[in-house]
């Protein structure tokens, strides 16, 4: 059950608990005055006067009670009796002097009453100011019979009739303040023992993220407003723990990027630095050597250039700074342009080709230089004087795959998926600085993202390296440039 149902039905048995239990405690006192008035008074007077005023009628139904047949005089006086006030008024028949019945409580004056009533004969009222006393003597069947009434004031009835009333209302008070107390403290157990469980699970997991442990997970069942709750406590660790994992990898990646900078710079500099000191030495003395040592010194300035706009390029993407303006383009076009790239049948590629007319949304001089840069990497890490590249394309549904494998020696399998970090070489010691920067294919990488595509290399079958691009096609896309 949610929590919100809960205080819904919290806030019903509120009401509806101390509501019931003061009905029936209501009811119960309803009936105990009903029972009183029932079966505990009948008729009573507040004076003698009112007590005379009905002695008769009440002698006369006794009188006809006492005409009834032998076997059902009993049950019509007990007809009379109901109507009496058993504390109040008594009722009492003698037949030939000896009591044949008698209902009610007797008093100590009665016996005084009814020696006085004797002497004055038949139908006589008599009073001693408490008590009251009306008789009447008549003859039924040929036995005398002596019907005496005796009658209390009601005082003592109605003060105990309100005392009933009283303590009933003291009663009723007690036992509706009882029950919304109880009503209070059942409720609030049962709402709050299904809130204290999962904010102490919350709690300890906070405590748990403070103090490092990223790999907590809060396990809760509960079907109520606290599991998605308790869903993004641990979506937000999961997130957390990749975010500090990605901060970790960006700062060795910086830590890497530095590294990699200091040593691959250090090298031509240090070429540099050694030729010119030549220079100034005097070493180098004849024209020839002079031309060799500056064409040297011009080289590895030429090394450092493109160093310094590779990483210049690199960090403009990673702070997605650098334009990108995808269009749709002919893919196999671009492909067949870079095959009669004199340039690279000159360094020693040999490019072979299986295209088909395609077209995808890319930025054209971005993708040629991802498509240069992977050349440049078959190049750099040949290991036989010609090196053979074949590129390949596949039309997909709503996307084209292009593929460029070379025989070179490709790379250990752990490798595969770091070729595309930054300032990463197969080579780790970073022996050979004509090895490259290790920023062509991280360029590649950020280059095909910003436009929309993926990039992952494998090992050839048949030995050699193939990176595999994915781009999305042109006429599907072209509505959706990249801003």
């Amino acid at each position: 059950m949610t929590i919100r149902k809960r205080l819904f039905v919290s806030n019903l048995l509120m009401i509806l608990v101390p509501v019931c239990i003061a009905a029936l405690i209501a009811a119960g006192c309803v009936g105990a005055v009903w029972y009183t008035v029932r079966f505990g008074s009948g008729l009573g007077f507040d004076d003698s006067e009112d007590f005379y005023q009905v002695s008769a009628g009440i002698a006369e139904l006794t009188e006809r009670a006492l005409g009834a047949e032998p076997g059902g005089q009993q049950s019509a006086l007990d007809g009379v009796s109901t109507l009496l006030d058993r504390n109040a008024v008594s009722l009492v028949v003698k037949r030939d002097g000896e009591t044949i019945y008698s209902y009610g409580s007797s008093d100590p004056a009665d016996e005084t009453l009814v020696r006085a009533a004797a002497l004055l004969g038949s139908d006589v009222r008599l009073s001693d100011g408490s008590r009251s006393l009306y008789t009447h003597i008549t003859q039924i069947n040929g036995a005398e019979y002596s019907i005496l009434l005796f009658s209390s004031a009601r005082e003592v009835s109605y003060t105990s009739l309100k005392v009933l009333l009283a303590v009933l209302v003291i009663v009723l008070l007690f036992a509706v303040f009882a029950a919304v107390l109880l009503t209070n403290r059942f409720l609030i157990r049962f709402v709050f023992r299904r809130i204290e469980h999962p904010l102490a699970l919350l709690a300890d997991g906070v405590h748990q993220i403070r103090d490092g442990n990223l790999d907590f997970r809060i396990k809760y069942a509960g079907k109520d407003e606290f599991a998605p709750i308790c869903e993004d406590f641990n979506e937000m660790a999961g997130r957390l723990r990749q975010s500090v994992e990605q901060t970790l990898r960006e700062e060795e990646s910086r830590k890497e990027l530095m590294a990699g900078i200091s040593h691959d710079l250090r090298s031509p500099l240090t070429s540099i630095k050694a030729y010119v000191e030549g220079l100034l030495d005097g070493v180098a003395r004849t024209p020839g050597m002079q031309k060799r040592y500056l064409e040297t010194i011009r080289e590895k300035a030429e090394d450092i250039d493109r160093m310094v706009s590779q990483i210049f390029l690199f960090s403009k993407m990673e702070m997605e700074e650098y334009p990108v303006h995808p269009e749709p383009i002919r893919l196999d076009e671009v492909v067949n342009g870079l095959v009669q790239d004199d340039a690279l049948r000159a360094a020693g590629l040999d490019i072979t080709k299986q295209t088909v007319p395609i077209e995808v949304l890319a930025d054209p001089a971005l993708l040629r230089r991802v498509m240069q840069n992977i050349l440049d990497n078959s190049i750099k890490y040949k290991n036989k004087p010609i090196c053979h590249l074949h590129i390949s394309m596949q039309d997909e549904d709503g996307s084209c795959t292009l593929v460029l494998t070379d025989d070179g020696p490709g790379v250990p399998p752990d490798a595969c998926g770091k070729l595309f970090d930054v300032f990463y070489r197969s080579d780790p010691a970073r022996k050979n600085p004509a090895g490259g920067s290790g920023l062509g294919l991280a360029i590649a990488a950020k280059a095909v993202s910003r436009m929309g595509g993926t990039i992952r290399a494998e090992n050839a079958p048949d030995g050699g390296l193939s990176i595999i691009i994915t781009l999305p096609r042109g006429k599907e896309n072209a509505a959706h440039p990249d801003h």
